[in-house]
């Protein structure tokens, strides 16, 4: 059975977040949020909650998730994985909020989910931010009705707290990749990778693996004004408990600026996965060593003034190892 995250005051969480890079654990706080205007509305209802909202929205376009009763707020793929068992449906943002209001939809679950509240409730942000958290992200709102996330992962650290009703969060280390079994990268529901297991329901026969990942799980219900600090790469699934829920989210990169590790990942599609084994062990081996560094620093045998990329490397460095992935790509075949 999964343990509990563990919990650590603000002051904790401050220092995590400014040391994101490096943080290997996700951590929660209860009632760092409490104060914020959001969570005081929604204390008084969610009818407070949604007025509330209505104060900030404007016309933008927002994409709208509803499952039917049948597949009970799970939203994922058909059992074929041949098409996503819930339809989206464009809204104005203030028209999803007054149909939460009047419960103007058919039957089902219904969900906005990672809305840029910059863009969907212009100063929201401003006036409902954690104090702590570093410059450059940007806050996202997941608003809806009782759902489920299926389990997955983000590539960057992620602050989020409850402005209305309750979540479960159920989290997976990094390593438990091999034991979630992720579906396909295109197309996913809702921009990454989803495992295809249902945690509540799980099938071990199909999913054995499955079982061991669950043991090492780590979970928590959380409550409007706490929150949640998730490192990068650890997979979650979250459940959406009370009739409405908002959840208010912050992304930001740490540490390098340049392009996403996701990038090398894509390109190692290209590159790397299709070749013979002997040659997969000879890059694994490379990799190991100049990338993971697993046998220490690469270049602490190269006198200090001419190790290169292997020391510091310079933006002028950084330059040229980009065109050369583009030279290189420029002439890659499908």
């Amino acid at each position: 059975m999964p343990s509990e995250i563990r919990e650590v005051g603000a002051a904790c969480l401050s220092d995590m977040v400014a040391r994101a890079a490096d943080m290997m654990e996700p951590v929660i706080v209860r009632g760092v949020a409490s104060n914020l205007p959001v969570v005081k509305a929604s204390s008084e209802g969610d009818g407070k909650l949604l007025e509330y909202l209505l104060t900030f929205a404007r016309p933008a376009e927002v994409s709208i998730l509803h499952a039917s009763e049948e597949v009970q707020g799970k939203f994922g793929y058909t059992p074929d994985l041949s098409a996503f068992n819930f339809k989206r449906i464009k809204a104005q943002f203030p028209d999803f909020i007054h149909a939460l209001q009047t419960s103007n939809f058919p039957p089902g679950a219904v969900a906005i989910q990672g809305v840029q509240t910059d863009s969907a409730a212009p100063g929201f942000s401003e006036a409902n931010a954690l104090s702590f958290l570093p410059d450059g992200g940007e806050f996202r709102m997941w608003l809806g009705t009782r759902a489920e996330v299926a389990i997955h992962c983000d590539p960057a650290p992620n602050v989020a707290y409850i402005a209305a009703g309750e979540r479960r969060f159920t989290l997976f280390a990094p390593e438990e990749i091999g034991n979630l079994y992720l579906g396909p990268f295109d197309p996913v529901p809702s921009g990454t990778q989803i495992s295809l297991v249902d945690p509540l329901a799980p099938d071990l026969v199909r999913f054995p693996r499955f079982v061991d990942a669950l043991e090492r799980s780590q979970s928590a219900d959380l409550h409007a004004g706490d929150a949640i600090f998730i490192p990068t790469g650890w997979f979650h699934h979250v459940q959406a408990l009370a009739p409405i829920n908002l959840l208010i989210n912050y992304w930001w990169r740490s540490g390098n600026e340049g392009p996403s590790p996701w990038d090398a990942l894509m390109h190692g599609f290209m590159t790397l996965r299709a070749l013979a084994p002997a040659e997969r062990r000879a890059w694994r081996a490379m990799f190991n060593h100049y990338i993971f560094e697993d046998d220490g620093d690469p270049g602490e045998h190269i006198p200090a003034g001419r190790r290169g990329i292997l020391g510091q490397p310079t933006p002028q460095m950084f330059d040229a190892m980009r065109q050369a992935v583009l030279r290189g790509l420029s002439g890659a075949r499908p």
